[in-house]
């Protein structure tokens, strides 16, 4: 390398010999092995999991904490601004003090180089001999030289002379100052480079001593010089490095205690900061929280006038506006409320007295013409119906003022649904309807009002035959876990969507136009879904345009226990959209022998129809507790002893699914 061009630095690539890099594979290895099913990588599982699980409440803390946040970010971004300063400072420093030692180094090289030279012009050549005496008073030529030479650098450089590789180094009289090793401390490639040029040469080495000093960093410049014998020889300057090394090290000392105190100064910095602007805000979400667990008359603390003072005082406007506007509607559904019932009561009087009159007229309407007649009988019907209407405004009236109370007691669920088919069936045989009970093998017990579970099912159950096209009604019960479910099913009308919800508003109707052959009074499925909420319990419909419909009445086994589940799905195995799904998997062969067959098929209208599988061999639509919410498993009925090989029969399946409670009402 010549003197002018620019020498490598410390760490430069080719200064100094690194280690080789390994091929790299251990990492890949060791990949494929965790991520495949070796018992390595069940033990990398593992050792995660105990890793992860102490790491849980910082990640919880992370979530959650906005100041955490915004603070760690904070002392990131700082630190990788300092890194990123201080290495260039680093950068800066290092290259300054290296090309300043370079600069020095070559000057005095240059003016040792050229005292040699001076020195060989000057001195005569040694008498003649043999090879053996030149080459002794060339050697101690070079040691009188190198003496000379360090003796102006007070400890500042170091002078060695050497043979050309020509032979060997020790026998041609290596001279070095400052028990200076030559052998260890010249790079082999720097001395190559020499031999066989005649320019100066440097690079960075490690200078090493004989006498057991430590070594250190230094700078090496080099030149092919001729003794006063003309015989060719090799005269290195060797620089210490070490001021500039304690230099750089004290540079980055003060860059990192300097960068430390910055990082922590901008963290402290941005905890007040962010702290002044978090806390309004958590006030203000706890505040909001007890607003909305019902304490109306929590305020904000407004202190100042800055942008967050401007927000309490709007947030206390906004709290105080919403607490009116919520004692305006309180009161007035109180008044309503209040209304409904004194004029139910107050319409009672009047209506006994006129139910009286009308009984008399009834009585006696054998008397009548037949028109008179006729009005005795329609006077009768239109007054049980206004009793109806008030008793069920009555009801309404006591759950919105809350005074609706539960009687609870273990009932079998089997006995109401007899109870009420009972007294459907007339109305059943009008219709030209069947009504099928599936899943009464076993007694289905809860804790439950019976009057009220009564009244539900008897609206369902009426619904489902006036509504169900003289098709057959399918009652189902079932159990599992803690819930047990009563499903009304017909094959009428059915609901379009959307209906499924709105069904249970009081006084809505999905048709206007149709007319009410059982004197409904338009609350029977609101009453219903607030029997259903009395119990903890859920009141949810299905339906279908043309494919009927799907009531189902889910209560806890026992009052007060939370619900997870129904073990009866909301949407029917036999809708258009299971019958569909069973169809692609049994013409692909999924589903083994030609798919799952709905219990009940579509009846065609016309003809009565008949069920194609008896009520007694239909399974109970029973599930298994695991089949909850939850599980995603699917659970289906056993067939009985000599029901399996049966092919006219279907097996009825039950998918657990998932019920929040809130559809329906």
């Amino acid at each position: 390398m010549s003197a002018g061009s620019t020498a490598p630095k410390p760490g430069d690539p080719g200064v100094r010999t690194g280690r080789a890099a390994g091929p790299g594979r251990g990492g890949s290895s060791l990949g494929r092995l965790l991520q495949d099913g070796t018992p390595g990588g069940r033990v990398f599982r593992i050792l995660a999991r105990w890793v992860r699980r102490p790491l849980l409440p910082a990640v919880r803390l992370w979530r959650r904490n906005l100041q955490v946040r915004v603070v760690a970010g904070t002392l990131l971004m700082s630190l990788g601004v300092v890194l990123l300063l201080g290495l260039v400072v680093i950068g800066q420093v290092r290259n300054g003090l290296l090309d300043a030692k370079e600069k020095a180094a070559q000057s005095q090289a240059a003016g040792g180089f050229s005292a040699a030279q001076d020195r060989a012009a000057t001195t005569p050549p040694a008498p003649g001999g043999q090879d053996g005496g030149r080459t002794g008073v060339s050697v101690n030529w070079r040691s009188t030289l190198v003496e000379q030479l360090a003796s102006g650098g007070q400890s500042a450089f170091n002078v060695v002379a050497l043979s050309l590789e020509t032979g060997d180094i020790a026998s041609r009289g290596a001279r070095a100052s400052g028990e200076v090793d030559p052998t260890t401390s010249i790079p082999a490639g720097l001395r190559h480079n020499v031999a066989q040029g005649t320019s100066t040469y440097q690079t960075y080495t490690r200078i090493h001593y004989t006498s057991g000093k430590a070594s250190e960093p230094g700078l090496v410049v080099g030149k092919r010089l001729n003794d006063a014998d003309g015989i060719p020889y090799e005269l290195y300057y060797l620089f210490p490095l070490t001021q500039e090394e304690d230099s750089l090290a004290l540079v980055k000392g003060t860059l990192a205690t300097a960068g430390l105190f910055v990082v922590v100064l901008l963290g402290a910095i941005a905890w007040l900061v962010v702290r002044q602007v978090v806390t309004p805000v958590r006030m203000a979400a706890g505040i909001a929280e007890r607003l909305s667990a019902g304490r109306l008359q929590e305020r904000m603390k407004v202190t100042g006038e800055d942008d967050i003072a401007r927000l309490g005082e709007a947030f206390n406007k906004m709290a105080q506006n919403l607490q009116l506007k919520i004692q305006q509607l309180e009161d007035l559904s109180r008044m309503q409320r209040r209304f409904v019932s004194d004029v139910s009561h107050e319409l009672r009087t009047p209506l006994t007295t006129v139910r009286m009159a009308a009984d008399v007229i009834h009585d006696a309407r054998a008397d009548f013409d037949p028109v008179t007649a006729r009005s005795a009988e329609l006077l009768g019907d239109q007054l049980d119906r206004f009793e109806s209407l008030l008793s069920d405004l009555l009801e309404i009236s006591r759950f919105d003022a809350g005074a609706a109370a539960l009687e609870a007691a273990p009932i079998d669920l089997r006995e109401v649904v007899r109870r009420v088919i009972g007294g459907a069936e007339p109305l059943a045989e009008r219709k030209g309807s069947r009504i099928v009970v599936v899943g009464d093998e076993q007694p289905v017990v809860a804790e439950a009002d019976a009057r009220r579970v009564e009244r539900v099912l008897r609206n369902l159950v009426v619904n489902a035959v006036e509504h169900g096209e003289g098709r057959d009604v399918i009652v189902r019960l079932a159990a599992a876990g803690g819930a047990v479910a009563i499903a009304v099913r017909d094959y009428g009308v059915g609901l379009k969507p959307g209906e499924a919800t709105r069904v249970f508003n009081r006084f809505w109707r999905a048709d206007p136009a149709r007319a009410r052959t059982t004197g409904g009074t338009g609350l029977g499925l609101s009453i219903a879904v607030e029997d259903a909420r009395l119990h903890g319990g859920w009141l949810q419909a299905w339906g279908e345009p043309g494919g009927g419909s799907q009531f189902r009445l889910t209560l806890p086994r026992t009052a007060d226990e939370p619900l997870r589940g129904s073990p009866i799905p909301l949407e029917p195995d036999d809708s258009r959209r299971n019958r569909a799904q069973a169809a692609a998997a049994g013409a692909s062969g999924a589903s083994g022998a030609g798919g799952r067959l709905a219990a009940v098929p579509a009846q065609p209208g016309g003809d009565r129809p008949a069920l194609s599988v008896p009520p007694r061999h239909l399974p109970r639509a029973a599930a298994d507790p695991t089949a909850l919410p939850g599980s995603g498993a699917r659970v289906v009925a056993r067939p009985a002893d000599g029901e399996a090989g049966d092919g006219g029969e279907a097996m009825a399946s039950t998918r657990a699914e998932r019920e929040d409670g809130t559809g329906g009402r």
